[in-house]
């Protein structure tokens, strides 16, 4: 098939869609950790309906560990549905998955929205709070795993226009929670703005999705959409049942692809795209395959680089945010110290880690057969006591040793650029260490180790919040 007979994406709709379906997928994790202040208000004390954007509280917050299971209420759910994630798949509609996951999201979103102008004592708030937690992120790992899916019959610039949305997500819920603080309205009418910003952002997504079907490259590429594409005379005489030939999906991510990698930790569970761009061509009758790969011997192969994966997301989640967000400003109070935690926590965070994932596009290094990878991934675990030794107001056991705003900021650039880059790495170097038909086995291995070290971070995030 000629390459002009392949539909133009006009005007940019079909990249715009899949960029803001990027976005939405990853808004509730991000609006939710960044709003930790907020929650930290509700559950602060006897008087519950006192709503802040302050991070300086004590005492009864504490006895909910709220930053530690909202991080493992928010993990969890990824582990669960990779393992359910070919059971899934096969017995429920991609549409259904896709349209109804977007719908529970927004419902669920609206409801937390509400409940900024509920009066609730803590108990009851922090349940309804985390049992939303749980079903949005359920949700948003079939989702996810859904729309890769999706873009696995697509050209890799779609992917890679998604992934993009994904990674601004962090950024954007960061500058929304700014907006919301800067705004000189009272604290609940900032909240609520606050939630109601990522219904808006949900309701285009789903907009978005709705309008695929109506774009000529949607149809001509999309699995659920090939009942509009009309086929082309140029192929030979198929029958009203045969399928319509298109690229082979579930390849995992080439190294040299740009912007391959997501940006935050959810994000990078799924990512398995085709390779390069390249032109459909009809396969023939009976192609050679090779023999279906065995799990055991591609574990083989990758088993220390997927060891590092775990290693990096476990360090990263043990102590960002529930460690992470509790360092507050040393300044006396003001305008800076009020901005300190959302600016150098999740904005500075966000930014620096995409900038770790994006230097994956122009060098990799250390290779696959460096040693020097486990070194650097076991050095980040020395951020778990340096972030712990800052200016955590609520300690018991351990000293303020690094008391100065600069201290944190430093350790958060460095943090963030090594978590970024380290994962983006990984991720890259393990389809280089497999053959060519091993390497969906390898990206289904991967995703599977990145999401355990998901859980275990947040896992041991109790532990380091009770050592202090």
């Amino acid at each position: 098939m000629a390459r002009g007979d392949i539909p133009q994406d006009s005007y940019h709709l079909v990249g715009v869609s899949f960029f803001i379906l990027g976005l939405g997928t990853l808004l509730p994790w991000n609006f939710f950790i960044t709003a930790i202040p907020y929650f930290q208000g509700r559950l602060a004390g006897p008087n519950s309906t006192v709503v802040t954007w302050s991070t300086n509280h004590t005492g009864p917050a504490d006895t909910f560990n709220f930053n530690n299971w909202v991080t493992l209420l928010s993990q969890l759910p990824l582990l669960l549905f990779t393992l359910l994630n070919s059971f899934l798949y096969q017995c429920i509609p991609e549409t259904v998955r896709i349209l109804g996951s977007l719908l529970v999201i927004l419902l669920l979103f609206a409801l937390t929205a509400a409940l900024v102008k509920v009066d609730m004592t803590p108990g009851p708030f922090f349940s309804i709070t985390m049992a939303s937690v749980w079903f949005i992120n359920s949700f948003c790992a079939v989702l996810q795993g859904s729309l890769f899916g999706q873009l696995g019959t697509m050209p890799s610039t779609y992917s890679s226009l998604f992934l993009s949305g994904q990674g601004l997500a962090g950024i954007f819920a960061a500058l929304a929670m700014l907006m919301s603080m800067a705004s000189g309205v009272d604290a609940q009418t900032s909240a609520l703005g606050y939630f109601i910003t990522p219904c808006v952002g949900i309701f285009v997504s789903i907009v978005c999705y709705l309008s695929l079907p109506y774009m000529e490259l949607a149809r001509y590429y999309l699995p659920g959409n090939r009942r509009w594409h009309k086929v082309r005379s140029w192929r030979p005489k198929l029958s009203s049942c045969s399928p319509v030939h298109r690229h082979d999906p579930a390849i995992p991510l080439a190294p040299d692809e740009k912007n391959g990698i997501p940006n935050s930790p959810q994000k990078a569970a799924l990512t398995l795209e085709l390779d390069p761009e390249k032109e459909p061509e009809l396969e023939p009758e009976e192609p050679q395959k090779p023999g279906k790969p065995s799990v055991f011997i591609v574990f083989r192969k990758i088993w220390l680089t997927a060891l590092c994966l775990v290693l990096v997301f476990t360090v990263t989640l043990s102590v960002f945010p529930a460690i992470t967000a509790m360092v507050t400003s040393s300044t006396s109070p003001g305008k800076w110290s009020q901005f300190f935690n959302p600016i150098c926590c999740f904005l500075l965070f966000n930014i620096m880690d995409c900038l770790g994932r994006s230097l994956t596009s122009y060098f990799l290094w250390p290779d696959q057969d460096s040693r020097l990878l486990p070194l650097l991934v076991c050095l980040r675990v020395l951020f778990i006591p340096l972030f712990m030794l800052c200016h955590v107001p609520q300690r018991s056991r351990l000293p303020t040793l690094f008391p100065q705003d600069a201290y944190f900021i430093t350790f958060m650039m460095v943090f963030a650029v090594s978590n970024g880059y380290l994962v983006s790495l990984t991720m890259c170097l393990a389809p280089r260490q497999v053959l060519p038909h091993e390497r969906e086995v390898a990206g289904a291995l991967m995703t599977f180790f990145l999401a355990l070290g998901l859980s275990c971070g947040a896992s041991l995030s109790f532990l380091f919040k009770a050592l202090l």
